[in-house]
């Protein structure tokens, strides 16, 4: 099994309370369960005994999972309790064991197709193209990280050599890409191509910078605590006339409502719900203050609960800042 690879997390993570306070769908629903040293137990149980992979309950715990990967990020040491629910939920697809909500939704990832408009040595990815003048586009699905984050690697990897079909035949030689998980997914992967992230491709195009206005950013999963916490979207928001202000009860805990699971709310619409519901409570105070995410995920979650909270991605924080 995948999860014998991740002994040394297992073995860490069981009897660790250290980063408890830290995991985003153990603070609404308060089960030890749902907490990086629950799951590790579960796993833990599943190695002494490789019949409990087929426990309902086990199932449904290793998928009700955020995967904000906060623990990781600030644990001592860099235990990845992440890639140990990672290797799990591969285990649960290889033996098909998969809940049938979950089957069913990569089923509809798989048909995911990409297509190319336009020419240039600049390809966009993203929600946003009206702000890449010049660049070419890319449209299409998820370019296989969801399938991956699921635990179904055999169709991600069909996916992305469609999504690398798509990029080479556009002859472009950088990647822009706005959404956070796909940017972590494609950074590094996608041969005689640069992949970056559309923050740091919006500070080199230039801008006026206006008045300072207040504004929450919502922290990135992906970019925290994946990607090891770059400095562009920030650096970028500060240029373009935002002044940011702290946000939560501390600066390690991810408000980014399962962003890291991707389809977190398609799974699991109640408890993507109340990690909204968390942010909207510590948000009480801060009238007229907008919040920005790098995620148009984060951004549709937030909005769905809640249409009137004044959230928008880190691209239209820029335009509108240009306005």
């Amino acid at each position: 099994m995948h999860i014998e690879k991740n002994l040394d997390v297992i073995n860490a993570c069981r009897f660790c309370f250290m980063c408890r306070h830290l995991d985003p769908v153990g603070n609404v629903t308060f089960r030890e369960a749902d907490t990086p040293r629950g799951r590790a137990l579960i796993c833990d149980r599943i190695r002494m005994d490789a019949a409990n992979l087929s426990n309902a309950d086990f199932i449904d715990t290793l998928y009700r999972g955020a995967l904000s990967a906060a623990n990781r990020f600030h644990c001592v040491s860099s235990y990845d309790e992440t890639g140990l629910v990672l290797a799990a939920r591969r285990d649960i697809v290889e033996a098909s064991l998969a809940p049938v909500a979950v089957t069913a939704l990569a089923k509809t990832l798989e048909k995911a197709t990409f297509s190319v408009k336009g020419k240039g040595r600049v390809l966009y990815f993203g929600p946003t193209p009206e702000l890449y003048k010049g660049c070419a586009t890319l449209a299409g699905g998820d370019p296989g990280k969801a399938l991956a984050v699921l635990g179904f690697e055999a169709a991600s990897k069909k996916v992305f050599a469609r999504f690398k079909k798509a990029v080479a035949a556009s002859g472009c030689k950088t990647l822009v890409v706005a959404e956070p998980s796909a940017f972590e997914f494609l950074r590094g992967n996608v041969p005689g191509v640069k992949v970056v992230h559309c923050a740091e491709y919006l500070m080199d195009q230039g801008m006026k910078k206006t008045g300072a206005r207040k504004a929450v950013y919502l922290e990135s999963d992906f970019l925290k605590n994946y990607c090891g916490n770059p400095s562009a979207p920030r650096d970028l928001l500060a240029q373009a006339g935002y002044a940011l202000i702290a946000f939560g009860t501390n600066t390690e805990e991810s408000y980014a409502v399962g962003e890291g699971a991707l389809v977190y709310d398609t799974l699991y619409p109640e408890l993507a719900e109340r990690l909204c519901q968390r942010v909207y409570t510590l948000a009480e105070g801060l009238a007229k203050t907008r919040f920005i995410t790098a995620s148009q995920t984060v951004k549709d979650t937030l909005k769905k609960y809640n249409p009137a909270f004044d959230v928008v991605t880190l691209e239209e924080a820029v335009s509108l800042s240009q306005a």
